[in-house]
């Protein structure tokens, strides 16, 4: 009795073994059943905002909405698995930053930002390598893709950048008679190599890009897509302005002198005929001097220069290679 139930034991798990590398061939011939990766090319055009000493992450829905501009990207993806992707992307952007402009409807909350009077705009040249995990997984290949994919995205970008303002209007430009922008990292604004200071800073720096977005499907050869994704770059200085005191205006030549210390001119630079500055100036003064008398440059805070971009972008799906069983 006991070798009957060894022999049907033994007999069973057989059956079961066989019945299995059964299933499992089926498995791999049955059309569909292995993910077929694919590649899609992608071009979009969106918003930029820029954080920074111009535009604090204190009041960060002012400084979202303040000053927006405009990125464009182009990219490619690569879907290796249904949930995961990697994605290499270009994008072209420029981030604004301006104290009168955030300051001008309540110079009294903003009285030292107000005084200090800095502008900036910077031109971003971002690439960026991100991996992509979908929370809606892909069919067999790009032909039985999900109709809407959400996705979270991050990984890291080299961006290159090089900032400037505005030179000052009259009658405080000295010899610079018509205004025009000029590139800041040269001009050394913060005193940079003198002894006791920073060496100058870099133009290109690290950045590391988290996010959101959604894909939806249009047909066979297309989708449309959204994402938000911030930025936080490893500089301080995308705006030009870090937390070091001002510079003696003796170490500093030329246009530089102008640049580095905006606090008593006129007008807001970026304005033309912003000449209410110095009359709204003037009664912050008299009421308080101690915004035009502050040492420091920038706000010397945890967090670095960062910026946020949306973008919305057309994909055209590159279909993976579609094996077909062999004719016999």
């Amino acid at each position: 009795m006991k070798d009957k139930c060894k022999s049907v034991l033994i007999g069973f798990v057989v059956t079961c073994w066989l019945i299995t590398l059964s299933m499992e061939g089926q498995a791999q011939r049955r059309p569909g059943t292995k993910f077929l990766p694919y590649s899609t090319v992608s071009f979009g055009a969106g918003s930029s905002h820029y954080y920074g000493d111009l535009a604090g992450y204190r009041q960060v829905l002012r400084s979202t909405f303040i000053l927006p501009r405009w990125n464009a990207t182009l990219g490619y993806t690569r879907q290796f698995t249904p949930n995961f992707a990697a994605r290499a992307s270009f994008t072209y952007a420029r981030i604004v930053g301006d104290d009168y402009t955030f300051t001008k409807h309540n110079p009294q909350a903003f009285a030292i930002q107000y005084a200090r009077n800095l502008h900036f705009r910077n031109d971003l040249k971002e690439f960026a390598v991100t991996g992509l995990y979908n929370f809606v997984a892909d069919g067999r290949d790009s032909r039985v893709r999900a109709k809407l994919t959400p996705y979270l995205f991050g990984g890291v970008a080299l961006v290159a950048h090089s900032p400037e303002a505005r030179t000052p209007a009259p009658p405080n430009n000295g010899d610079y008679e018509a205004q025009k922008w000029v590139k800041l990292q040269p001009l050394h604004t913060e005193g940079q190599s003198q002894p006791g200071r920073d060496k100058p800073y870099s133009l290109v720096t690290i950045a590391i890009p988290v996010g959101i977005g959604a894909r939806y499907r249009i047909n066979d050869d297309f989708n449309v897509g959204f994402e938000i994704g911030y930025r936080y770059s490893f500089s301080d200085y995308l705006d030009d302005v870090g937390g070091s005191p001002y510079p003696d205006p003796a170490t500093l030549q030329g246009v530089g002198v102008l640049m580095s210390d905006r606090r008593f001119e006129r007008n807001a630079a970026r304005y033309k005929n912003a000449t209410d500055r110095y009359t709204v100036a003037q009664e912050l003064f008299t009421a308080d001097p101690t915004p035009f008398q502050t040492t420091v440059r920038g706000a010397d805070g945890i967090l670095r220069d960062g910026y946020i971009l949306t973008n919305i972008s057309i994909q055209y799906v590159i279909p993976g290679k579609i094996k077909c069983p062999p004719i016999r």
